[in-house]
């Protein structure tokens, strides 16, 4: 099976991630997998896509904008894929102009947020909500993924005690982080307030990882307060996880949170909103969770955990490893081509 894939956005986020997982995981089953990025793939961080994909995956790129569309349509004739996967909403309009003569499936990183998804032969869905809400009209194939996981290796004590040190924690440190873009929408402003509110251990701090619209607003929120940093791009995030005595997910909105799902696999303690995405993680395999906005729940919660110290804990997320869900992403291809190829002409 010939498959493309397309992202056009930039950084290594949780979509990138997700897309990244899916070319490797495809190209070492053995399918030809095309990866279509934008020429501006490096985020001002210099964290790409690229630096994490399999050397077997072809990969070409595309102008971020002025021909953007008829270089986009070029290459796709040229690889003549089977299925072209689309990754959030620029590619997946582009891709429903072009209409390629193969099956046509995309991700919902976010939700169903454009017309362009309506044209799509198949829809994968990550959380449960978005599939609840797809249109009525929706003609397509659906198919709820779990999102894919590949399990991180344990770290010793000695680089548990090291990353700590790095930042800024002793073995007694409350140490609390959380990760992902800097935007509103994310929550971090929340998270700021609760731990100014809060009656905590003297020696906690706060870790922010990541960059985003809102860093220098956070930056100005957070600047008279000591126990907070911001730690930016790191790649051994997941190392970092193991660190942590807390992972915070206070989002606005969120479809499913990647990031919580690695924080789980890490065995650290959760907090998450009731944002559709981080509900479902929670529900599913546990943590602690408060009403979106509501600061003194959250405030609650950190005193909690504060006071209480939980241990880390082992959580099987076996359904979620990347293995298992690229049999399950694979079969779904399969089904997209199959009604494809068995629908009327025109």
């Amino acid at each position: 099976m010939k498959i493309a894939h397309i992202i056009l956005s930039r950084g290594f986020a949780g979509s990138e991630r997700s897309t990244a997982e899916s070319c490797n995981a495809q190209v070492a089953a053995g399918h030809p997998v095309l990866l279509v990025v934008r020429r501006s793939h490096r985020a001002g961080n210099g964290a790409s896509i690229l630096d994490h994909v399999d050397p077997r995956v072809q990969v070409e790129v595309v102008p971020d904008r002025l021909f953007t569309q008829r270089t986009l349509a070029r290459v796709l004739a040229t690889f003549a894929p089977d299925l072209v996967h689309c990754h959030l909403r620029r590619s997946t309009r582009l891709v429903a102009r072009i209409r390629p003569p193969a099956a046509l499936v995309a991700t919902l990183h976010l939700d169903f947020n454009g017309p362009a998804y309506g044209a799509m032969d198949g829809l994968i869905c990550n959380a449960r909500w978005q599939i609840r809400d797809l249109p009525a009209d929706y003609r397509g194939l659906s198919f709820k993924a779990n999102n894919s996981l590949v399990p991180h290796r344990r770290l010793d004590g000695d680089e548990i005690t090291a990353l700590r040190t790095q930042l800024g924690a002793g073995p007694k440190t409350f140490l609390i982080g959380g990760a992902g873009r800097l935007t509103r929408k994310k929550g971090w402003d929340m998270l700021i307030d609760a731990l100014r509110a809060a009656e905590l251990p003297a020696d906690t701090r706060l870790v922010l990882f990541g960059s985003g619209s809102a860093e220098a607003a956070l930056r100005r929120q957070a600047q008279d307060d000591p126990r907070i940093s911001f730690g930016g791009y790191r790649k051994d995030l997941k190392d970092i996880y193991q660190a942590l005595d807390l992972f915070v997910c206070p989002s606005r909105f969120e479809p499913l949170p990647r990031v919580m799902l690695e924080a789980m696999d890490a065995g650290v303690p959760v907090i998450g909103s009731d944002a559709d995405g981080c509900r479902e993680l929670i529900e599913d395999y546990g943590g602690d969770m408060f009403v979106r906005e509501d600061v003194p729940a959250l405030t609650a919660l950190l005193e909690r955990h504060g006071r209480e110290r939980p241990p880390h804990r082992a959580v099987d997320l076996s359904a979620h490893h990347v293995d298992n869900a690229m049999t399950a992403m694979l079969d779904f291809y399969r089904r997209v081509i199959d009604r494809r190829r068995q629908a009327p002409a025109g």
